[in-house]
C-alpha cells in the first residue's frame, strides 16, 4: 500500500487540506430537522388505522451518503491535481528538470501505431512541462531546420498537428541540429521514439543513436517496439497471369504467422481483385497473387494490403507496371521456321518477362488483322514486305489511333525497298504506298563484300544522352555485318535513335498521328548483327514498348474508311516530327500521406525526371507525379528492397507500452461526474419524481444532458490523430478508406456567385463557387463580349429560351451565366452561345484550347454573327472576318449547311430552317460522314451531337424577353411570315438545339424513317 502512494503526487498538494471537511459534509447529510411539538387534535383520531403508502426516512440512506462523501472526495483530489508515476518520463539520472530533446520518427513506418506514439510524445511533454524543462521536437520525417525551446502547451499543439509522412525519416539529416540543441542546453536529456524499422543493408540507425548518446552526455532514452506487426510492399510485378505483389516484414524481430489480403483498385479507387497470402513464423516474404486478365490488370492503379493504414503498405502503379500485349508477325513460312532460326525468336525472348506475347501462326496481313482485332499495344514486322493494300491502310489507321508497329530489316523488306518498292518510289515516307516507314530506303543495303561496304563489322556508336535509349551501355562487342541504308534528307538525323560508329543508322523512328513507327536497319536474328544476342536489345525492345498505349486505352480502328481518312492528313498527323526526347520534370499531381490516404503535394514536394527510379523521400513523396497518361508512381520501397529491425542493444530502450507520468485530474472528474449522475437519480428515486408526469420530462432531460457530458469526458485522448484521418484532401472511396474511418462529407455547393463573370479562386481543388454552382444545376450559358447591349440581349435571350424549355420540355433550365473563356471553365454548361463582334479582340490561346476541349468533350458552341441583313455574296461582313480569325487556329470538323434530315430540324420540333431575328441568313453544322458509295450516314458513334453551329440570323435576339416576359426586340421577317410565327419558329429552333445537345442522335430514327418503312413494307 505504502509503496502504491509512492508512485502519487499531487501538483498542489495544500487541496487536499480540504478533505478534512468530508466529516463536516458527513455530519450536514446527516442532520435531521427538529423534533415537532406534540398537540392534541381529537380528529386525527381518525386516521390512526390508516396504513401509510410510503414511508420517508428520517434520515438520508446510509450508502446515498457514502456516494455523496465519495463525490465530494473526487473533486477535492481532482483539484489537488495527482500525477502517477511523475518521474517515469525521466532520463536515466532522473532528472525531471532538465530540458528535453523530443526526437520522433514521422515516416510511413511509424503509421500502424501513430496514435500511441503521440499518446507517449504528449506524456512526456507534460511531464517536462510540469518540471518547467524547456522541450523541443524534432521530427525525422520533416525538413530539417534548427528548433527553439517551446513550452509544453506549445509541443502539445505541434504534436496534435503532426502527421507521418509517405517516406522513409533520414534521421543523419537532424543530427547537427539535434546536437546543436543539446549544446545550447547543457545537461539536456534525449527521449527518440523509433519506428524500430530501417532498409536492410543501411545501419544508419546505430550510427544516429551513437551520436545522441555521446552528444547528450547518455541520456538518452529510446521508445520503441519489435515492428513484427508492420507489413510493407516491396514491389510489384505484372506477371504472365496475374499480378504478384512482393509483401515483407521487417527481419531480426520475433515474428509469429501472419495472413492478409492483398488488392488491387484502380485510378478512381474501384476494387478490381484481391489475393490472400500468408506468413509462417519468423518468415520475412512471401508473394500474394492477383488473377485478373490484362485488361484489367492494366488498369490497376494501387495495391495495398487490407488493414494495414500505412503507406508501406501501398504500391502504385504507372506505365511501368502496365503489361502490352505484343503481337509478332513475321514473314518466314512456319513449316520452315525453327525456334532458334526465326526471326521473331530473340524478340519473344526479350518481352516476354514484361508482355504478353501474341504471335498468329497466320499469313502476315491475316495476323495484322487479328493482333489488330485483339487491340494488340505494339506490332513487331520481322523482314515482312509488302502488304495488301486493305490491310496495309488498316495498319496506318491502327498506328494513327496510338499503336507502336517496330519492323526489322530482312530480304523480304529489302526487295520490297528495291527501285519497285514503296520506298524508293519518289519521296518514300510521304508516300502512301510506305507510310509505314520511318524514312525512305536506299534499295540496296550496305554489307561485308557489297558494293557499299566496309572492311570490318561497325559497332554501335554511344547512345544519345536526350534520346529513348539514354542511359543504355552499347557494348563494345556489338557488330553489325549488314544493314538498310536510308536516304540522307534534313529530317534523318532527328529521327535517328541509334547509329553506328560511323553515324550510319541503325535505329530510326518517327511519330504518326497518336503511335510510333520505328524501324531497326537490321534483322530481329543475328544473320545480320549481334545485336539480338546482346542485353541491349533487350533494354531497347522493352523502352519502346513503355511508350505504347496499354489494351484499355488503344481504340481499334474502324476498318478501311479510318484508314483513308487518316491517309489524307498525313502531314498534319506528325509525320515530321522528330524523334522522341526526354521530357522534362514531372510535377507532382497526387501524394499518398503515411497513413496511405490522398493529400494535396506539400511545399516540399518537388517534381521528378521522367525516367526516374526511386525511394519516396521529402522532395519526392509516394504518391503520382506528371499527366495520368505518362505520369510516373514513386513509391515508399522499391522492387527487392527488405526491411530489418533496428538493434538497440546497448542502449537504454523502453516499450512504447512503458509506464509515464499519466494525469489522474480528467479520470477522477470524470468519476465525479458519474456519481452526480447517479445520485440525481437516486434521489429522483428516493423522492417519487422520477414517476411523477410532471417530472418525467425534466427528469429524462437531464439524464440525456449527463449522459452526453459522460460520453464527452469518455473520448480518449488519441482522437486528435485519428480526427487528423478524418480530414483528407481528397475525397477517397470507401475502399480506400482505412477500416472504422468513417466517410469524409461530401461538400455542398456554394450559393451562386454574385454578377461579375470571374469570381476569384477558392480552395475547393481549384473550382470557383460558380463552376459548384453550375455542376448543381444546368444552365445555359453566353460568352460575355464587353459590349454591354450585346451582353444584355446575349442574357435575355437565353432567358426567354429558358422560360420556353420549361414550358414546353421537361427540362428547366437555371438562370444563365455569362463566361469568359479564358478564364472560366466550360464544361458545366451544355450549350454556350457566342455572339460575334466585329472589332474585338481575338480570343486568346488559352480561351481557344478551353474552347477546343469544349467542343471535343461534348459540348456545343453557337457562332452568331448576327449579320444576315448586310451579308452579300462574295463579300466578307466584318463580324464574318472577325470569326474566320477566331476559327483559324481552332480544330474544327468539316461543315456544311444544315441539311433537311439533319437530327437538328427534328430532336423536338419538325423544322425545315433555322430562323432568328432575320430569317434569311444560312445555318452550318458539322458535316455528316459519307460511306463509300456515296451515300450519307445520318447517324454516327457516340452522341452524334454537332460541336458547332455557325448562323447569321441573330437567334439571341429572338429569344430575349424583358423583365415582364415581353419580346425585348422586334424582328425583320421575309414577307412569308408574320413576327409572331417567326418569332415562335426562332424559339423552336432554341428548343431544338438545347435538346439536340442534351439527348444527341435519339431522334435519328425519324432520319431513317424511309428505310425503316420500307422494311416495314417487305
Amino acid at each position: 500500500m505504502i509503496g502504491w502512494f509512492a508512485g502519487l503526487s499531487f501538483a498542489a498538494p495544500l487541496t487536499l487540506l480540504a478533505l478534512a471537511a468530508l466529516p463536516a459534509i458527513w455530519l450536514l447529510l446527516r442532520v435531521t430537522p427538529p423534533a415537532p411539538r406534540h398537540l392534541v387534535f381529537p380528529p386525527l383520531k381518525l386516521f390512526a388505522h390508516l396504513q401509510p403508502r410510503r414511508e420517508t426516512p428520517a434520515r438520508t440512506p446510509w450508502w446515498l451518503t457514502a456516494l455523496r462523501l465519495l463525490l465530494a472526495a473526487c473533486v477535492i483530489l481532482a483539484v489537488a491535481g495527482p500525477v502517477w508515476n511523475p518521474r517515469a518520463g525521466d532520463d536515466a539520472a532522473g532528472q525531471a528538470s532538465a530540458p528535453l530533446a523530443l526526437v520522433i520518427d514521422s515516416g510511413a513506418a511509424s503509421a500502424h501505431d501513430w496514435a500511441r506514439r503521440i499518446d507517449l510524445a504528449s506524456r512526456l511533454a507534460q511531464a517536462a512541462g510540469r518540471a518547467g524543462a524547456p522541450i523541443a521536437l524534432f521530427a525525422t520525417a520533416e525538413a530539417p531546420t534548427p528548433q527553439a525551446p517551446e513550452t509544453a502547451a506549445a509541443i502539445s499543439r505541434r504534436l496534435g498537428a503532426l502527421a507521418p509522412q509517405a517516406f522513409a525519416p533520414d534521421r543523419l539529416a537532424w543530427r547537427d541540429h539535434i546536437r546543436a540543441w543539446l549544446q545550447a542546453h547543457p545537461g539536456a536529456r534525449v527521449a527518440w521514439i523509433s519506428d524500430g524499422v530501417e532498409l536492410a543493408g543501411k545501419p544508419a540507425s546505430r550510427q544516429f543513436a551513437s551520436d545522441l548518446t555521446d552528444a547528450s552526455g547518455g541520456r538518452l532514452i529510446i521508445y520503441g517496439d519489435a515492428p513484427a506487426a508492420a507489413l510493407a510492399l516491396a514491389g510489384v510485378v505484372n506477371g504472365a497471369d496475374g499480378l504478384e505483389a512482393r509483401i515483407i516484414r521487417p527481419a531480426g524481430a520475433a515474428l509469429g504467422p501472419a495472413q492478409g489480403v492483398a488488392r488491387a483498385l484502380d485510378m478512381r479507387g474501384l476494387p478490381l481483385g484481391e489475393g490472400a497470402f500468408s506468413l509462417a513464423s519468423g518468415e520475412v516474404e512471401t508473394q500474394a497473387r492477383i488473377n485478373l486478365p490484362i485488361e484489367m490488370r492494366n488498369r490497376a492503379a494501387r495495391i495495398d494490403i487490407v488493414g494495414q493504414q500505412t503507406a508501406q503498405a501501398v504500391t502504385l502503379l504507372d506505365r511501368r507496371n502496365q503489361r502490352r500485349r505484343v503481337g509478332l508477325v513475321t514473314g518466314v513460312t512456319a513449316d520452315l521456321a525453327q525456334p532458334l532460326l526465326s526471326p521473331t525468336w530473340y524478340v519473344d525472348r526479350a518481352l516476354a518477362p514484361t508482355a504478353e506475347i501474341r504471335e498468329p501462326r497466320m499469313g502476315a496481313s491475316a495476323a495484322i488483322g487479328a493482333l489488330i482485332d485483339e487491340q494488340a499495344s505494339v506490332i513487331i514486322l520481322a523482314d515482312v514486305g509488302g502488304l495488301e493494300p486493305a490491310m496495309r491502310q488498316r495498319l496506318e489507321a491502327w498506328v494513327r489511333a496510338g499503336g507502336v508497329l517496330v519492323r526489322f530489316a530482312g530480304p523480304r523488306l529489302a526487295a520490297a525497298a528495291g527501285p519497285d518498292g514503296g520506298s524508293a518510289a519518289g519521296d518514300g515516307a510521304h508516300d502512301p504506298r510506305d507510310r509505314l516507314l520511318p524514312v525512305r530506303l536506299r534499295g540496296d543495303g550496305r554489307s561485308l563484300g557489297g558494293a557499299l561496304s566496309w572492311e570490318t563489322p561497325k559497332t554501335l556508336a554511344p547512345f544519345n544522352r536526350e534520346g529513348p535509349f539514354a542511359g543504355i551501355d552499347a557494348p563494345a562487342e556489338i557488330t553489325v555485318r549488314r544493314q538498310l541504308l536510308a536516304e540522307p534528307d534534313g529530317d534523318l538525323p532527328g529521327r535517328t535513335w541509334a547509329s553506328l560508329a560511323d553515324g550510319t543508322p541503325v535505329v530510326t523512328a518517327r511519330r504518326d498521328g497518336e503511335g510510333l513507327l520505328v524501324l531497326f536497319h537490321v534483322t530481329a536474328d543475328p544473320s545480320w548483327s549481334s545485336l539480338p544476342m546482346s542485353g541491349a536489345f533487350v533494354q531497347m525492345l522493352q523502352r519502346i514498348v513503355a511508350m505504347a498505349p496499354d489494351t484499355t486505352t488503344l481504340e481499334r480502328p474502324a476498318g478501311e474508311n479510318a484508314g483513308q481518312n487518316a491517309g489524307q492528313n498525313a502531314e498534319e498527323a506528325g509525320e515530321d516530327a522528330p524523334a522522341l526526347a526526354r521530357p522534362a520534370a514531372l510535377p507532382p499531381r497526387r501524394i499518398l500521406d503515411g497513413f496511405g490516404l490522398w493529400r494535396d503535394p506539400p511545399a516540399t514536394a518537388r517534381g521528378v525526371a521522367a525516367d526516374f527510379a526511386g525511394r519516396a523521400s521529402l522532395a519526392h513523396p509516394a504518391g503520382f507525379y506528371g499527366p495520368v497518361a505518362a505520369g510516373r508512381a514513386v513509391n515508399v520501397l522499391e522492387t527487392g528492397d527488405a526491411l530489418a529491425a533496428i538493434d538497440f542493444s546497448g542502449f537504454e530502450a523502453r516499450s512504447l507500452s512503458a509506464r509515464t507520468a499519466r494525469e489522474l485530474r480528467d479520470p477522477l472528474l470524470l468519476l465525479a461526474l458519474g456519481l452526480f449522475l447517479a445520485d440525481c437519480l437516486a434521489t429522483l428515486l428516493l423522492g417519487g419524481g422520477l414517476w411523477r408526469r410532471r417530472l418525467g420530462k425534466t427528469a429524462a432531460l437531464t439524464a440525456l444532458a449527463l449522459a452526453a457530458g459522460l460520453w464527452t469526458a469518455a473520448s480518449p485522448g488519441p482522437a486528435r490523430a485519428q480526427g487528423m484521418l478524418n480530414t483528407p484532401q481528397y475525397q477517397l472511396p470507401d475502399s480506400w478508406r482505412p477500416p472504422g474511418q468513417p466517410p469524409a462529407p461530401t461538400p455542398r455547393a456554394r450559393p451562386p456567385a454574385p454578377k461579375p463573370p470571374s469570381p476569384p479562386r477558392t480552395a475547393v481543388n481549384g473550382f470557383t463557387a460558380r463552376d459548384l454552382d453550375a455542376a448543381m444545376e444546368t444552365r445555359l450559358a453566353y460568352v460575355i463580349t464587353g459590349d454591354a447591349q450585346v451582353d444584355a440581349v446575349s442574357r435575355a435571350g437565353l432567358i426567354g429560351l429558358g422560360e420556353a424549355l420549361a414550358q414546353r420540355t421537361s427540362f428547366e433550365p437555371a438562370e444563365p451565366a455569362g463566361v469568359n473563356p479564358s478564364t472560366d471553365e466550360l464544361a458545366f454548361y451544355p450549350v454556350l452561345y457566342w455572339p460575334v463582334v466585329a472589332g474585338r479582340p481575338a480570343p486568346d490561346a488559352a480561351a481557344l484550347r478551353k474552347l477546343d476541349s469544349y467542343m471535343k468533350g461534348g459540348g456545343l458552341v453557337i457562332f452568331d454573327t448576327r449579320d444576315a441583313m448586310t451579308a452579300r455574296p462574295g463579300v466578307t461582313t466584318p463580324e464574318g472576318a472577325q470569326l474566320q480569325r477566331m476559327l483559324r487556329t481552332l480544330d474544327l470538323p468539316a461543315l456544311e449547311p444544315a441539311p433537311q434530315d439533319h437530327v437538328l430540324g427534328k430532336a423536338f420540333y419538325l423544322l425545315d430552317n433555322f430562323p432568328g431575328r432575320y430569317s434569311r441568313g444560312q445555318t452550318w453544322v458539322e458535316a455528316l460522314p459519307r460511306r463509300a458509295n456515296g451515300e450519307r450516314v445520318p447517324a454516327r458513334g457516340g452522341d452524334g451531337v454537332t460541336p458547332v453551329i455557325i448562323t447569321s440570323n441573330d437567334w439571341a435576339a429572338a429569344w430575349a424577353v424583358d423583365a415582364s416576359g415581353l419580346p425585348m426586340l422586334p424582328l425583320t421577317t421575309d414577307g412569308h411570315d408574320s413576327e409572331e410565327r417567326q418569332r415562335e419558329l426562332a424559339l423552336r429552333v432554341g428548343v431544338n438545339v438545347v435538346i439536340h445537345a442534351l439527348t444527341g442522335n435519339y431522334k435519328a430514327d425519324q432520319v431513317h424513317l424511309p428505310a425503316l418503312l420500307r422494311r416495314l413494307g417487305q
